[in-house]
């Protein structure tokens, strides 16, 4: 994933740990759907959250964003990773079946998430570029590479 004027984000997918997810998350990348996306919510020592689809448009702080997804939803997978530093997790509302594109990166361990919200990747390079993550930040491609960096 590559980050306007910062670089590029690594991340290792738990297809075997969350299938579904991870099937959803894939299929968005090959359509192109997180490109021009921008970082919405950014919580110092919790989350980097982006995947709604309004901020191309709209910006990262507009009425509703935060509120935007793909037109569908996937069902919830209880998976046995954890919410670690630099976890990649599936934002949702209340409802567990509710995700469908926006996804975040811990900040820090958030392990009071564990078992309601879906982890289903890491972060495995470019996690300074994380760690300086802010509200507005650009994803200008996320592009899926076999060498299970991405």
């Amino acid at each position: 994933m590559t980050i306007e004027k910062k670089g590029d984000i690594y991340i290792s997918l738990g297809t075997k740990e969350a299938p579904k997810t991870t099937e959803n998350f894939i299929k968005l990348v090959n359509q192109k759907f997180y490109d021009g996306i921008l970082f919405h919510r950014v919580v110092a020592g919790f989350v980097a959250q982006a995947g709604d689809p309004q901020t191309k448009t709209k910006g990262a702080t507009g009425e509703g964003i935060g509120n935007g997804g793909p037109g569908w939803t996937i069902k919830f997978e209880n998976t046995p990773l954890k919410h670690e530093k630099y976890a990649l997790g599936m934002a949702r509302t209340q409802d567990p079946d509710s995700a469908g594109s926006q996804f975040y990166i811990c900040l820090e361990p958030a392990h009071r998430l564990d078992g309601n919200y879906v982890v289903f990747g890491k972060v495995v390079s470019g996690m300074a570029l994380v760690d300086k993550l802010a509200v507005g930040d650009k994803i200008v491609s996320a592009r899926l590479i076999q060498d299970g960096r991405k």
